[in-house]
């Protein structure tokens, strides 16, 4: 199965327990190997105060374990990681893309993109297909949001420490 698919079903079957908790289910991500990993980012949502302690993290596997164990969604055997987002913090929803306008970021894309690979400024996104738009080397590219395999954001450290602080998050 498409690592993708994997994490939209995931997402969608962790979302509602990850929110329950108090948190914003940043990012889930499944990387085949062995032993497998699924990986889930959390965070505090934008303007709540706090960052994301390793007992966050833990009361949230502990939470999610069961959720996965009752819905089965991965057939192979996996290991949970539950972390906070850290500083190339992924990027996997619209309103992601567009929450960071104006920071760096290095995108994969799939076969038949523009390009693909591309670090560049997030310059927009929207439109029909969606599209995410990205300043780099000076000029735009755009690139369909069903064609990017995986974001995250290149950040300096005083950029991280910036919406840190913006975020409220006392990290």
């Amino acid at each position: 199965m498409d690592n993708r698919v994997i994490e939209s079903q995931v997402r969608e079957i962790l979302a509602p327990t990850v929110e329950r908790l108090g948190f914003d289910l940043v990012a889930v991500e499944w990387i085949a190997g062995r032993p497998a990993t699924l990986r889930v980012s959390i965070d505090r949502p934008p303007g709540v105060r706090g960052g994301i302690s390793a007992d966050d993290c833990g009361e949230v596997s502990h939470r999610l374990s069961p959720v996965l164990d009752e819905t089965d969604p991965i057939e192979a055997a996996y290991h949970l990681e539950v972390s906070s987002p850290g500083i190339e913090r992924p990027l996997q929803r619209p309103e992601d893309f567009v929450r960071f306008v104006g920071y760096r970021a290095r995108v994969r894309c799939s076969a038949g993109a523009p390009r693909r690979k591309a670090t560049g400024v997030i310059q927009g996104f929207g439109g029909e297909p969606r599209t995410l738009t990205l300043v780099v080397d000076g000029a735009e590219v755009a690139l369909p949001l069903d064609l990017i395999e995986r974001a995250h954001l290149v950040l300096t450290i005083a950029e991280f420490q910036q919406l840190a602080e913006e975020s409220g998050h006392d990290e």
